[in-house]
């Protein structure tokens, strides 16, 4: 039985790494290859101004991004013998970035193109 396993736990994944290498295309297109960095063209100059707008997405993106890991705590926190206290800081926290949002989509700090 222990032979079947290892046997099983080679095989299927060297099948599998047989197939990712030959499967792909070989000339992958120009998209592909070239990196997408920061919203601009990474081939053309240097000295274009940087995207505002891109930048603000981005640090947008990360608040309501770590906003998930400050309410991870929740569900255990509910089952507290006294769980109104952390209850109402998430309701706080909540509230919060909802404004945040609102005032956010309300001065079109959301929208890509002018």
């Amino acid at each position: 039985m222990l032979m079947i396993y290892i046997l099983l736990t080679t095989t299927i994944p060297s099948i599998l790494l047989a197939l990712a290498f030959w499967l792909p295309a070989i000339s992958p297109a120009a998209e592909k290859l070239s990196p997408y960095e920061c919203g601009f063209d990474p081939l053309g100059s240097a000295r274009l101004p940087f995207s505002m707008r891109f930048f603000l997405v981005a640090i947008m993106f990360l608040l309501f991004d770590l906003e998930i890991a400050l309410l991870l705590p929740t569900p255990w926190a509910a089952q507290l013998d006294s769980p109104h206290p952390p209850l109402i800081m998430v309701t706080a926290i909540l509230g919060l970035l909802t404004l945040g949002l609102i005032y956010e989509w309300a001065q079109g700090g959301l929208e890509w193109s002018e």
